[in-house]
Order: C-alpha cells, then sequence, then structure tokens
C-alpha cells in the first residue's frame, strides 16, 4: 500500500475526528509561533517565551515577563486573538461531537470497521439503489460476505438494522473503497445511477486492485465501451435484462419459471457453478467415467473451459479439465457433495 493511500485511509478512518483533530493542531501551532514570535520580536528566551505564551493563551491575568514593545504588544494582540478562536473551535467541535451522539456513531462504525478490515474474499456493492439493494441482499442471503458502500444516511440505518456491512462515504472517493476492503476483496459490484460515477468507480477500482472481478451497471448501450475500458470485466443493463426477462415470461413462461425456481437456493432444485480444483478426482475424466449423472443425480447444463470456451449440453465424451467450471443443476445437498469432489476434499462420486 502507498503512502498516500495509507494517508487516505487514515483520514477515512478518524474522519469523525478530524475536527477536533484539527482544532488542537492549530492550538499548537499557535503555541509554537507565539514562542518564536516573542523570541524574535522581544529578543527574550525560550523559558520566558514559552511562560509568556501560556498566560496569554490561558489568560490568567498575570504580569508580563518583561515590559513589552509597541510591537511585541500587537504581537501579544493577535497571539490572543488567534488563541482564543482556536480553543473556541475545539470545544465547539467536542460539544457538537458529544451533544449530537456523534462520539456514540463513531464508536459503532469503529467496531463495523474491524469486522470489516478482517474480511477477506468478500463482496463489495457501490450503491443500495433499487438495483445495489436486490445485489446486496442476494449475495448476503446466499451466505456470502458483503460490504455496501453508500453515502445515504437513511440507507446507511437500513443497513445497519439489518445486520449488513457497510460504509458509509461516496464510492467515488478512494479512501471509501480501501474501507471497504478493496485490496482483500474478489468482487466489485457497481451500481451507481449515474454512469459516469459508475466508470470512474471502475477505473479506481481497477488500479488499486488489479486482480479484481468487477461487474459495472450501464443505463445505456453506449457506455458499455466505456467501462469496459475503465476495466470492469463485465457490464449489466438492468433495463434491457428486465424487458428481456418479460419478454420471455409472455413468449416461454414455462422455461422462465424453471429459472426461477432453479436460482432459489432454499427450494428442492437449485443451478449452480462448480470449479474444479487441481486435486480434484474429475481432472482429467469424461463425463461417462466420472458418472455425475447416475450417481448424484445432477444434470451437467455446460462446460466453461479454462480457456472461456463454453461447451452447452456437453456430451458423455466431454472431458473435465482443471480450472474448468461446471454449470450444474440438482438438490443442494446432492450439489454439495458434488462441490467437496471438485475442491479435492472427496475422492470419490458416490451418494
Amino acid at each position: 500500500m502507498s503512502m498516500r493511500t495509507r494517508i487516505l485511509a487514515l483520514r477515512y478512518r478518524y474522519r469523525l475526528w478530524w475536527p477536533v483533530l484539527a482544532g488542537f493542531v492549530f492550538i499548537c501551532g499557535v503555541v509554537v509561533a507565539g514562542v518564536a514570535g516573542f523570541m524574535l520580536v522581544e529578543g527574550w528566551a525560550f523559558v520566558d517565551s514559552l511562560y509568556m505564551v501560556v498566560i496569554t493563551l490561558s489568560t490568567v491575568g498575570f504580569t508580563e515577563v518583561h515590559p513589552l514593545s509597541s510591537e511585541g504588544r500587537l504581537f501579544t494582540v493577535g497571539l490572543i486573538l488567534s488563541g482564543v478562536g482556536a480553543f473556541a473551535y475545539l470545544v465547539g467541535s467536542f460539544t457538537q461531537l458529544m451533544v449530537e451522539g456523534r462520539l456514540q456513531l463513531m464508536l459503532e462504525r469503529r467496531r463495523m470497521q474491524k469486522i470489516i478490515n478482517k474480511q477477506s474474499g468478500h463482496f463489495i456493492v457501490c450503491g443500495y439503489g433499487r438495483i445495489g439493494s436486490i445485489v446486496a441482499k442476494e449475495i448476503h442471503r446466499e451466505g456470502y460476505p458483503v460490504v455496501v458502500v453508500e453515502k445515504d444516511p437513511t440507507l446507511i440505518e437500513e443497513l445497519e438494522a439489518s445486520g449488513m456491512m457497510s460504509v458509509a462515504g461516496d464510492a467515488t472517493s478512494d479512501e471509501v473503497l480501501l474501507s471497504a476492503g478493496l485490496e482483500k476483496a474478489s468482487s466489485l459490484i457497481t451500481a451507481l445511477t449515474s454512469d459516469a460515477a459508475n466508470v470512474y468507480v471502475t477505473l479506481t477500482a481497477r488500479q488499486l486492485n488489479p486482480k479484481l472481478t468487477i461487474i459495472a451497471r450501464a443505463d445505456s448501450e453506449a457506455h458499455i465501451p466505456r467501462l469496459e475500458r475503465a476495466g470492469a470485466d463485465r457490464v449489466v443493463l438492468p433495463n434491457l435484462i428486465g424487458g428481456r426477462r418479460m419478454a420471455q415470461s409472455v413468449l416461454r413462461p414455462t422455461v422462465t419459471n424453471l429459472l426461477e425456481i432453479a436460482a432459489r437456493s432454499n427450494l428442492d432444485l437449485q443451478m449452480e457453478e462448480l470449479r474444479i480444483g487441481p486435486a480434484s478426482v474429475l481432472n482429467g475424466k469424461d463425463l461417462k467415467s466420472a458418472g455425475i449423472r447416475p450417481r448424484l443425480n445432477i444434470i451437467i447444463m455446460a462446460i466453461k473451459k479454462h480457456t472461456n470456451e463454453m461447451i452447452f449440453n456437453p456430451g458423455p465424451d466431454a472431458v473435465i479439465e482443471s480450472g474448468d467450471t461446471l454449470v450444474t443443476v440438482g438438490k443442494p445437498d446432492h450439489l454439495q457433495k458434488l462441490r467437496d469432489i471438485c475442491d479435492g476434499q472427496t475422492a470419490a462420486v458416490s451418494v
């Protein structure tokens, strides 16, 4: 992580305390400037200058250490005004932090940030609007860790009430994305309402994590090339998908209903994609010798080869290789057994 990235992340993490820290730094600056000013203007020693600054800023009313010249008196006036202003700003910032309940909010967000910092291989959803909320809820329902980036305070409260991890802030900001664990995330879905913002988020995320899988939302087909050039692995048009789905519901209602049932993991039928690991016993076997269909009653709808070639309705002679992805349909418990086999945790295909 670069120094600039660390500074941005630090500033975002302590953003609620930032006005208080700024006031404290300003007071320290006034003290240093006051000591240096008395030493230069009046020619006093360091201890005398420091003592004069302290009794002046504290307004205790003690007598000056030495008689002041006209220049020294003017300097003292400026020192008093600066010191009183700095103290007033510091007290006001701290009072606001306490009275408005921001301290409690800070503690809650700090706890949430600690949880997010421990995540690895999670999903980041930018925007909790009409599209982003559906995406986040589906991922969360499947049992995968998801972090939502949203700047609307109302939606943040909704996310906190639902128990979903969230980061309050603008998704186009580098430090906000880093606070969401971008460097350790596996995928990012940017579903902001503005295509320009989605392009910016995609470009920033790709630069900060080149290995990240990025799915971007677009409202116009004309913006797809821009998002792809920015680094998006896939661009989705919700309006186009929704329109096609409605048309298919009229033209092929039975097929559409079957896909909806297969997409719901809480039902007896589930559609899943399983990646073949290097230690899997299926590596190098064809579908016939693998015995997936007769032993587990799982249908192999397609095989996505490690070369990105897609084989639909593969025949019995289709060979399974390490890195391939099986697109399957079957019962959840049978799919779990096949998942263990694909990962290399089980050495035999059996029910």
